[in-house]
């Protein structure tokens, strides 16, 4: 059987809002969120947080190994190796590319873009919901075979494409295939990036965990049309550019 294992790039530094995978709400970090979403998908054979050589990140160390969560470190500015090293450490053969900055990700989203890659996978090398937006932002998934990362990892000499982990394979001919949503939701913002981001997903969780810890793209989308000024909080945000 091929292992298909979830790889989520954290760290504790961030230009916009330091810390932010740590904030808390309702008394558990972002970070845990994320996690304990994940762990409801039925495509995902293992997952691990990759954080950085930073001590600066020994928090996200120290609450992966107090919460059981498999967790790696690597290079800090070589993303690309980082997630190199960490897919042959816990052996994967398949890779689903996740960030930190996603806690609300839904694992029903993630199963589908998974399996999409495996019906898909002998004629592209990477499957992602990003290549054309049209689910909300922060719910980004990507999948790529170990194969294809190696190349990448052998190939990429430019500081930009070993900054990035699929910024070499976008643009080097590789074939790509994008999975879309039957609806557009790209308006939708659900990233934490700034302090406005993290209002509205820690209202989204303040409201919906308690009833549903499992909530869905649908029950968060509900929740916004019926409380407008939450989804306002960050409409004016300006996607950083990466």
């Amino acid at each position: 059987m091929e292992k298909y294992c979830v790889i989520i790039q954290a760290r504790m530094s961030s230009t916009r809002l330091p810390g932010k995978i740590m904030k808390e709400v309702l008394g558990k970090p972002l970070l845990e969120y994320q996690l304990e979403r994940l762990g409801y998908c039925e495509s995902v054979d293992e997952i691990v947080v990759a954080t950085t050589n930073n001590p600066a990140d020994d928090v996200i160390v120290s609450f992966c190994k107090e919460n059981g969560y498999r967790v790696f470190r690597g290079s800090e500015d070589d993303v690309l190796s980082r997630y190199y090293c960490t897919s042959i450490e816990v052996e994967a053969d398949h890779i689903i590319r996740i960030t930190s900055d996603c806690p609300l990700i839904d694992p029903q989203v993630v199963d589908k873009v998974v399996e999409s890659y495996k019906k898909n996978r002998e004629q592209f090398n990477l499957v992602s919901n990003t290549v054309k937006r049209t689910f909300p932002r922060g719910l980004d998934v990507s999948v790529f075979s170990v194969k294809t990362l190696k190349e990448a990892f052998e190939l990429a000499s430019k500081p930009l494409d070993r900054e990035h982990v699929t910024k070499y394979i976008y643009e080097n001919n590789y074939k790509v295939l994008g999975f879309e949503n039957d609806q557009d939701l790209s308006n939708h913002r659900w990233t934490v990036d700034t302090y406005e981001d993290f209002l509205l997903v820690k209202n989204v969780i303040e409201s919906l965990y308690p009833i549903k810890n499992n909530f869905d793209l649908y029950d968060v989308i509900k929740f916004l049309n019926c409380n407008k000024e939450i989804y306002e909080l960050n409409v004016h945000v300006e996607q950083k550019r990466g």
